[in-house]
Order: structure tokens, then C-alpha cells, then sequence
């Protein structure tokens, strides 16, 4: 069931806006209370092992076939124009960066908070998007896309069987699988679908890393007949069967997704023209057929930010930055403010919600994010208090 609180219209930058509500880390700038939709993903513990069961069966076939959801294609009608700040600026520390400290690095290396986010589409198929671990109170949240969490076409509520896989690499969890436990995205973003407001974060439950397994016959399969001991010991939700027997694999609770990979911290209400790296998986073709990315790996992208618009998505108060990720896989890739290379951490800024060809030529060249303000720190702020706990 889907949980909303009170809506309250108040003016930004010369617009109709919906402010939040939200209390935590940071000094809450100038905002509504109560515009923030919540959505259950995996409510328990049972569903979130039959979560896991589904990407890891049959040796994780379905991590592996796995398609990357369709970024946005806004085409040339991104135009100039754009955002403005609704209050102060702000900034919430990243994890490890709570005492600021001064200096560069010229080498990028990559962040090891991004990575992709699983889930079932409408079409019941599999597929993925960019995402990225973000500071919170519990170490337990990430930021991706609106629209890779609450599906705009079909107007579902959620995508099911949400997971998020930091480092994500060819079927491979380095720093194990984190299943979604409550969504929070914007109101308008849920109801009206309001291109402006296209992003979400999710609270995950502790990780779990596959170990070692045992094949059982289907007397010790038996929910009815095992022993409890072999169940402590082995996960029978996760399981394939071979000459009648059920082999079952032992999983480990890896702790906070925070405390393994670390967290951006995030910014709102910045001044456009500073510079962005954009970290994410792109994949696709350009609108010519030249098939740049392949989403196996992650890139990066670097430029200025400028204000945008794309009244095809709704969307009047966007930023965006010169980038020639593709429209296959990018949505929710991190735009990350003064991105420390040697910590791998920075402040994050906007997630792709649209790519764009801005001068015809059939490539693409323009990303394109929500402007973060202080309605967007509301709805951070309200996902960032919450506790979400271990499944094991």
C-alpha cells in the first residue's frame, strides 16, 4: 500500500512547486511538509530471500540476461531555460568526508558506491539501471532514477524485485546484493509523472554474498520434514534442482551497504556552470547505430552544468551537461559535485533521467537530471532516517 502524506503548493522560482517533509543530518532548508510518496518494495524477510532467489537461480540467469531500461530520449526538444534554487544552498557530507580536507587528484578513479539496480518491468522481463550508495543515518541507501523504481507506463506502483549490486560486473557482487526494502520518490513525480522531479532513493537491506551450498533429497527439502539446523545453515530460497534433488547455497550477511562501499554525500540548491562527473553504466546506440557502450563497465563522463528544459517529459526546470552517454542503461547515473579522485567520494548532484541529440547529427551529446533543491533534499532527508536491517 502506498503511503502519502499532505500535499502544500508554495512558489519556486516564479513556479507552483510541492514541498516535503524530512528531518535529519543537515540544517532542513525552506520547505512544504508533506509531499513525499513511500512505496514497500520487499516488506520482509521472506520476500526479500525470494527476491534474491529470482537474480541468483539457475546461476544467476536473470542478473545475466538481464536488459538495461530505457533511458528517455528527449531527441532536440531539451532548450534552454531552467532551474532556480527555492532556498540556501546546502551540501550532506559523503561517508568518510564529514571533516572536510583540501586537495585533488588528476587521475579519475571510479567511485565504488555506483553500481546497478535490478528489477522486474512490466513487461516481466528483467532488467537494470545506473545507481549509487548515498550517506544516510544507517548506511543503508541508494539514489537512482525515478523512473527505475516506479514505472511510468504501465503506472504501477513499483518495479518488483528490486535489487541494488555495487560493482556490478558480469553476474559478479563484489560487495554482495542489497535488496530494496522502501522507495521514496516525489509526489508529483508518482501521480503526475512531472519530468522535473525524476529521481528516487531506496533504502536496502544489510547485503548477502553467496557461499558454499549442499544438494539435498526432496525429504530434506521438505519444509515439513528438515530439521531446523539445516536450515540455519543453508538458505533454501535460493536453489536449482538436478536428478531430483535440490541444491541449496549458504549465504552470508555482509553488513551496510555504507559501511562496505562507502556513501556520496549530496548537494542541492547549487549554482549552475560548476562541474560534474556523471558515473554510470550507458549502453545502446546512438540514433546513427554506432554502439559505443556495451553497460558492462563503468564510465564516466566530465562538463558544466546549464540549465535545461524538455517540455516532452514534463520537464521545465532541469540541468544537464555535455555528455555523450547513451539512452540504454544511464538512467540514474551519479552527477557527482567536487569529486575527490583520491577518495572516491564527492557530493551528489543530479541522476540521468534523459539523454538527448541537441544538434541532429543522430548522436548523442547532452545528459540530462532533475535540478536537486530543497524539495529534493526533503525527500532524501525522509529515506535517510530509515532503518531497514539484515535479512540472514
Amino acid at each position: 500500500m502506498k503511503s502519502r502524506v499532505k500535499r502544500l503548493a508554495i512558489p519556486v522560482g516564479g513556479l507552483t512547486a510541492v514541498g516535503l517533509v524530512g528531518g535529519m543530518l543537515a540544517a532542513a532548508p525552506a520547505q512544504a511538509a508533506g509531499d513525499v510518496a513511500s512505496d514497500p518494495l520487499a516488506t520482509s524477510g521472506i520476500a526479500a530471500k525470494n527476491v534474491i532467489a529470482y537474480w541468483m537461480n539457475e546461476k544467476a540467469a536473470n542478473l545475466i540476461k538481464a536488459s538495461p531500461y530505457e533511458t528517455l530520449v528527449v531527441a532536440k526538444h531539451v532548450s534552454k531555460g531552467g532551474p532556480s534554487a527555492d532556498s540556501k544552498p546546502g551540501t550532506v557530507p559523503a561517508i568518510g568526508d564529514e571533516k572536510k580536507s583540501g586537495g585533488t587528484s588528476k587521475n579519475v578513479n571510479l567511485p565504488r558506491t555506483t553500481g546497478k539496480v535490478f528489477f522486474r518491468g512490466a513487461d516481466g522481463k528483467p532488467h537494470w539501471c545506473s545507481a549509487t550508495s548515498l550517506q544516510a543515518k544507517y548506511r543503508n541507501l541508494v539514489a537512482t532514477a525515478g523512473h527505475c523504481v516506479y514505472d511510468t507506463k504501465s503506472n504501477k506502483a513499483t518495479l518488483s524485485r528490486w535489487v541494488f549490486i555495487p560493482g556490478y560486473y558480469q553476474g559478479k557482487a563484489p560487495w554482495g546484493i542489497y535488496v530494496g526494502k522502501q522507495a521514496f520518490t516525489h509526489y508529483d513525480f508518482d501521480v503526475y509523472e512531472d519530468g522535473d522531479r525524476d529521481y528516487a532513493f531506496v533504502t536496502v537491506y544489510n547485503g548477502l554474498k553467496a557461499g558454499s551450498g549442499a544438494w539435498l533429497n526432496k525429504a530434506e527439502w521438505d519444509w515439513k520434514q528438515v530439521d531446523k539446523a539445516t536450515y540455519k545453515k543453508y538458505d533454501p530460497a535460493i536453489r536449482r534442482i538436478r536428478h531430483g534433488k535440490y541444491y541449496i547455497v549458504k549465504f552470508t550477511d555482509v553488513g551496510r551497504l555504507g559501511d562496505n562501499v562507502g556513501g556520496q554525500g549530496l548537494a542541492y540548491n547549487q549554482k549552475l556552470g560548476k562541474k560534474v562527473f556523471v558515473f554510470g553504466y550507458p549502453s545502446g546506440s546512438h540514433p546513427d547505430g554506432n554502439h559505443a557502450y556495451s553497460g558492462q563497465t563503468l564510465k564516466w563522463s566530465y562538463g558544466k552544468t546549464f540549465g535545461a528544459k524538455a517540455p516532452a517529459v514534463k520537464a521545465e526546470e532541469l540541468i544537464g551537461v555535455k555528455s555523450s552517454f547513451t539512452g540504454e542503461g544511464s538512467s540514474g547515473s551519479a552527477w557527482l559535485l567536487n569529486y575527490k579522485s583520491a577518495k572516491r567520494i564527492g557530493y551528489l548532484n543530479g541522476v540521468t533521467s534523459g539523454v538527448a541529440d541537441t544538434d541532429g547529427n543522430n548522436r548523442i551529446d547532452t545528459s540530462v537530471s532533475p535540478y536537486f533543491d530543497g524539495e529534493t533534499y526533503g525527500v532524501y532527508k525522509s529515506a535517510a532516517n530509515v532503518w531497514s536491517g539484515s535479512i540472514a
